[in-house]
């Protein structure tokens, strides 16, 4: 006998299936011993090009693709050489029949193209976008989803301007210049360089705000914005009457404060021009979420968009009151993901993820985290959903009901997922829930309430691992090949550790409600109530010998760092203190505070904007992310964005 088996949720609209194979001997056989059939002919499913949106130097920089097909048994295939390939902008690179890309060369000082590498067989399309840059190898290209890649981990590596030096110099570094918004800025500012507006270049940041409004400003100068799009009104999708919800009234909740119209990090496809925005609103009682997709030149909607956001799974219905999208949006081989938590643990409500069509904006598939009961809600203090090249997605869910009973369990609260979307549906291929589930359930200590990082191929037995950090402080470290050993998932059974994992940390840090960054082989958190801590990696595991920590101590909600460095050299950790964002709403808030430190020595501040009252930026909003681009960093407050860089 050779027992084995697979086990796939697959959660589609309404419907929730269970494929379940066993092989109860070398040759197969059923229950009543007759010979299993052999399979139908699989259909394809998806086909998933490789890696996913890497960036090479211009003038003949090659970058090689591949294609995999998946099929509806669960199988895959290597089709790189029976695929179509082809490039969107040929200008930019070209590609070969096996999949090779070549970079051109870049003229008229331009510094980054974009072009989509495209796969297709038998009318099923693979995209990953390839950026061409004017730096040498791997070459920054620009800002254009949460955190700045789908790794999550917030680095830069192509800075030369801020050097340790030059942003520690006194008088040489501060604040440049700030530019009005209408809203809290909760998203990350986004950033694409040589963007044609009004006929003219321009290095352009874009900014969301909960107004439900999407701003372009020139990066580099303080002039007026390039353009403004108010996500309401009837040039949107919007009626008589909208506007964003009122968090007093309104499902009421202090969390965000005081409306939500745009919450997540919208998430920008460079070579389609197109930023892919959620909103929030309310008319007449009514509530909406709605997708949209707008030009990067002119704020237009595009596609037909906006595309409203609704659903049901296993009879559970997508509440659009009770749930906001919290996660920064992900772009993945050509389909848009968006993830669902509510206000304050307001009920009832459960953790939602949708898939949309890039292209066409059309609906492609539905996950529910809780569909037989409750909560679950994918938070991660904003830190977009995760993905690797192999098209897997991780993502971690907050308190929530867990089916003990279940194998695999239909509700994943408190929950590290690895799921497959297959082009209709999706799977959950993997999970590890902590063996304390049911307590973190009750004290509502969120295992979900920080963002999934995944790191780089590691030495060691584990090349390939996803950090996660919750309310608790707890560090765990997991191999996001086989999450658990013997496949063992969630251990019940009078436990108290989580040994079936790569590494746990016990309440090692303050409770996480940010992402880890990463750069040069070390792991950075800044926990609330705690200081800046960095773990260096050795074969795969946190060092907490090695650990180097800061001198600061931040209450909640503690802080994002991010990395700028010029490769492996000049590493500032940047950061922005927002513990003064005066929640609850009668709390008077206070300014962000943008901080710098050496990442090779965090004890070792290069600058805060506190030092000088000119360098003072606006009022704080919580789990504010800087972006780091062309020698400056951008941060959103309650009232403006604030521009930081080298002075003359």
């Amino acid at each position: 006998m050779i027992p084995s088996s697979t086990k796939i949720i697959k959660f589609g609209s309404g419907v929730l299936i269970f494929v379940v194979a066993s092989f109860m001997a070398a040759c197969g056989s059923n229950s009543s011993g007759t010979p299993e059939p052999p399979p139908s002919n699989p259909t394809l499913q998806t086909v998933l090009v490789s890696p996913q949106n890497p960036a090479i130097a211009d003038g003949g920089a090659t970058q090689a693709f591949t294609a995999t097909a998946h099929y509806s048994d669960g199988s895959t295939s290597d089709v790189t050489s029976s695929v179509t390939w082809s490039s969107s902008n040929t200008a930019v690179a070209t590609v070969n029949s096996s999949g090779l890309a070549t970079s051109q060369a870049l003229a008229g000082g331009v510094s980054a193209g974009f072009t989509a590498i495209q796969a297709v067989t038998s009318g099923i399309k693979g995209s990953s976008i390839l950026s061409v840059t004017s730096h040498t190898g791997n070459g920054f290209a620009g800002v254009f989803t949460q955190h700045n890649d789908v790794s999550r981990t917030g680095q830069n590596l192509n800075e030369t301007a801020l050097t340790t030096a030059a942003v520690s110099a006194a008088g040489g570094f501060g604040k440049k210049f700030s530019q009005p918004v209408d809203g809290f800025i909760y998203a990350q500012p986004l950033y694409v360089p040589n963007v044609t507006i009004g006929g003219a270049k321009h290095n352009v940041v874009y900014v969301a705000t909960e107004n439900a409004s999407v701003y372009a400003f020139d990066a580099d100068t303080s002039q007026a914005a390039l353009w403004h799009a108010d996500l309401l009104d009837a040039a949107h999708g919007g009626g008589t009457g909208d506007s964003p919800t009122n968090t007093s009234t309104q499902n009421p909740c202090t969390n965000l404060i005081p409306q939500i119209g745009v919450t997540s990090t919208p998430v920008i496809d460079p070579s389609t021009g197109t930023i892919y925005v959620e909103s929030k609103s309310t008319q007449s009682g009514n509530f909406f979420h709605n997708l949209h997709a707008l030009d990067i030149t002119t704020g237009n909607e595009k596609f037909g968009g906006p595309a409203a956001i609704s659903g049901t799974v296993s009879g559970a219905q997508f509440n659009p009151l009770m749930q906001t999208n919290r996660p920064g949006l992900l772009l993945l081989n050509g389909v848009i993901y968006i993830a669902y938590a509510s206000d304050c643990d307001n009920t009832p409500y459960h953790g939602w993820i949708f898939a949309y069509d890039a292209a066409t904006l059309t609906q492609l598939g539905i996950f529910n985290s809780s569909p037989n009961g409750g909560l679950g809600g994918f938070w991660m203090a904003g830190t977009g959903i995760s993905a690797d090249s192999s098209g897997n997605i991780f993502i971690a869910s907050g308190n929530g009901d867990f089916s003990t009973s279940g194998n695999p369990p239909t509700d994943l609260g408190d929950t590290l997922m690895k799921l497959f979307f297959t082009g209709s549906s999706f799977s959950l291929v993997d999970y590890f829930t902590p063996y304390d589930q049911s307590s973190l359930n009750a004290n509502d200590r969120d295992l979900g309430s920080g963002g999934a990082l995944l790191l780089p191929d590691q030495t060691g037995p584990f090349p390939h691992e996803v950090i996660q950090v919750g309310k608790e402080g707890t560090i765990y470290a997991v191999n996001r090949d086989q999450m658990t050993a013997n496949n063992e998932h969630y251990c019940s059974n009078a436990c108290n550790s989580d040994s079936q994992i790569a590494q746990e940390l016990p309440s090692e840090i303050g409770g996480l409600f940010s992402g880890p960054a990463y750069w040069n082989n070390t792991v950075y958190f800044w926990g609330a109530n705690d200081t800046l801590v960095g773990f260096p990696l050795n074969n795969g595991q946190l060092n907490q010998t090695q650990l180097m920590s800061g001198n600061l101590t931040l209450s909640f909600p503690g802080a994002n760092p991010s990395i700028s460095a010029n490769g492996t050299t000049n590493g500032i950790l940047w950061a922005i203190d927002a513990t003064n964002y005066g929640e609850p709403k009668s709390a008077s808030p206070g300014p962000a505070v943008l901080h710098a430190y050496d990442a090779t020595n965090l004890s070792t501040q290069l600058y805060s904007s506190a030092t000088l009252a000119g360098d003072q930026a606006g009022s704080a909003v919580k789990f504010s992310v800087p972006t780091i681009a062309n020698g400056k960093v951008y941060i959103g407050t309650q009232t403006e964005l604030d521009v930081y860089g080298l002075l003359p």
